[in-house]
């Protein structure tokens, strides 16, 4: 009798610690979703170095909690607004190591800005897997839920690095500070864009999911000469000490310089 207990007790435990590991969502993991916090002035710091230095005293700043989503850490005044962005949900990946820069202007932020947001608040619950959030914001841009800019404007890019896709779900650390203008439903046929190349190309982040020419949210882009980059990585030199120091995935190989 104390056997059978015993063994009843032992599959009682196992099908508790079953439950306790997995989420709401099948299949998925307690911490697929959850992201580290970051110190707040690190994470400031990195988030004003994608803005040229003349629009960063007067941006607004955007710091992750993790367990909710992006707050305002810093309200500004010209309408630009920067964060660090840590998923980006057309790869349909909760990769914990994406840390990649980005400011949008007073449109952008009006627009683009808050899909981060959303993407954020539905990662921090833990109610979603990554397929989910991906097909979610799919779904909302069909319904007219998430608009493209309105008029043309401006995404920098300049922080010193970038950890993110290079097209490859294979994460990597780069220099690659470039220039986005908005470009809603554009492709590089349009424009005989060459992406890849020091030309003008066109970026479509969500075309492998919205289709090519479908997506509210393309931009043209153009990279920083090297002249430029140089002086983008020798300014922010001491930003870039910091952050390989905090988490060494930050730090750039000399293989994975540029994008």
């Amino acid at each position: 009798m104390r056997h059978d207990r015993s063994i009843k007790l032992q599959l009682v435990l196992i099908a508790f610690s079953v439950l306790v590991s997995v989420s709401p969502i099948s299949g998925q993991t307690q911490n697929d979703w959850q992201l580290d916090r970051w110190p707040v002035d690190l994470e400031t710091e990195f988030a004003l170095s994608a803005l040229p230095a003349h629009l960063r005293s007067e941006a607004t700043v955007y710091i992750l909690d993790p367990a909710k989503s992006y707050y305002i850490v810093r309200q500004g005044t010209n309408g630009f607004s920067c964060f660090v962005s840590r998923t980006e949900w057309e790869w349909a990946d909760f990769a914990k190591d994406h840390a990649a820069p980005i400011s949008y202007d007073a449109e952008g932020s009006k627009t683009i800005l808050h899909v981060f947001l959303d993407v954020a608040a539905m990662r921090a619950s833990g109610k979603y897997s990554a397929m989910q959030v991906r097909d979610t914001i799919v779904q909302r841009v069909k319904n007219g839920v998430y608009k493209a800019p309105s008029k043309p404007g401006i995404s920098y890019m300049l922080a010193p690095m970038m950890r993110t896709y290079p097209g490859t779900k294979e994460m990597v650390s780069m220099y690659a500070p470039h220039y986005m203008f908005y470009a809603p439903y554009l492709t590089n046929e349009d424009i005989g864009g060459r992406p890849g190349s020091e030309h003008p190309a066109v970026l479509s982040p969500s075309e492998n999911v919205l289709g090519v020419g479908k997506s509210p949210f393309n931009y043209i882009v153009l990279t920083a000469g090297k002249t430029e980059t140089a002086r983008i990585i020798e300014e922010n030199k001491n930003l870039l000490k910091r952050l390989a120091e905090y988490k060494p995935y930050l730090r750039v190989k000399s293989d994975e310089q540029h994008h």
